[in-house]
């Protein structure tokens, strides 16, 4: 089978496409013929091996442990292990693989039952459901269990236009919150069309500086001070950290739970947990027309480092998709 392979961390030059042998599922594991991967700031973490932490969390110090990268992933079960219950052979499925060793930047990938993966709605494509379980999650998790979110809150999205951005507005909406979208000018169409109440042009106007005070803020992208956030919180207020700058990243790590502690606010980082019940959560919204995926590009396999590198850059507007199946 075709895969993107990396021996070695790097720029998007490392990635090859290269001819791999086909996975054979062990007794507890599915089969996956991928039809479509999507391409998260995961992966470019994962491929540059950076920040270094990461290499001494079991991801390989010098060189990377597992040589194809990958978490998203939507396509039909080829076939299934003799212990497998939940999936049968020509199953729709997508999911988040990466605590499985990732993979999905590759024609099949073979993990275990038990990982987070669902079947695809049927009104979906596969490109669509590719697009969500990271990012989808991502914003779920952070508004829902870290935030506490509420209906009638004021919620914030820093980065609205992202990955998570744009779940987490939909989100957001579909919790009863009342939604300010922040992002750049040429975006502001579709946080309006997403469902945002307000959106910020942050080239315009700086929303930790304009006496607004939210709820819940939800960091999915961008750089500000973590004691800024802290200003535009209302007393009682949640500040959520999903991404961003390393330094947004790093002060919200070290500096968060100590004004958790010494104050009525709370802040702190978001650790996504993939499972399958959010997934079916985030099934449900799907099937409602209460989410829609954003797809911004769509790259084939062979053109996968350029999506990675277009991602880097930091101005995808929703996701940035895989096809490795056409009309999927």
């Amino acid at each position: 089978m075709k895969a993107i392979v990396y021996t070695k961390y790097g720029s998007p030059d490392v990635l090859q496409l290269k001819e791999v042998e086909k996975p054979t599922p062990k007794e507890d594991e599915v089969l996956i013929k991928v039809h479509a991967a999507s391409v998260n700031p995961l992966d470019w973490h994962m491929m540059r091996g950076e920040p270094l932490f990461m290499r001494l969390m079991g991801v390989g110090l010098f060189k990377p442990k597992n040589n194809i990268l990958g978490a998203d992933v939507a396509g039909r079960v080829e076939a299934v292990g003799r212990n497998v219950k939940r999936f049968q052979a020509g199953d729709d499925v997508f999911g988040d693989i990466f605590r499985f060793g990732y993979g999905a930047f590759s024609e099949y990938v073979s993990v275990p039952e038990n990982a987070a993966i669902v079947l695809k709605p049927a009104s979906m494509t596969f490109e669509e459901a590719a697009a969500v379980p990271v990012a989808a999650l991502t914003a779920l998790q952070g508004l829902r269990d870290k935030g506490k979110i509420q209906s009638g809150q004021k919620v914030l999205i820093n980065g609205s236009s992202g990955g998570v951005g744009t779940f987490a507005v939909q989100i957001a909406k579909s919790f009863g919150a009342e939604v300010t979208a922040v992002c750049s000018t040429r975006n502001v169409d579709i946080m309006h069309t997403l469902g945002a109440d307000r959106v910020i042009d942050y080239t315009q106007e700086n929303f930790t500086q304009n006496g607004q005070r939210y709820d819940l803020i939800l960091a999915a992208n961008g750089y500000h001070p973590i004691l800024a956030y802290k200003g535009a919180l209302s007393p009682q207020g949640i500040y959520v950290c999903t991404g961003g700058s390393m330094a947004q990243m790093f002060q919200t790590m070290l500096l968060g739970p100590l004004i958790s502690m010494t104050g009525s606010r709370k802040m702190g980082m978001l650790s996504t947990q993939a499972n399958d019940k959010d997934l079916d959560f985030m099934k449900e919204l799907l099937a409602t027309g209460k989410v829609d995926p954003v797809i911004d590009r769509r790259y084939p396999l062979s053109k996968a480092a350029e999506a990675i590198r277009y991602l880097e850059e930091g101005h995808a507007q929703g996701k940035v998709v895989i096809t490795l199946v056409e009309h999927s």
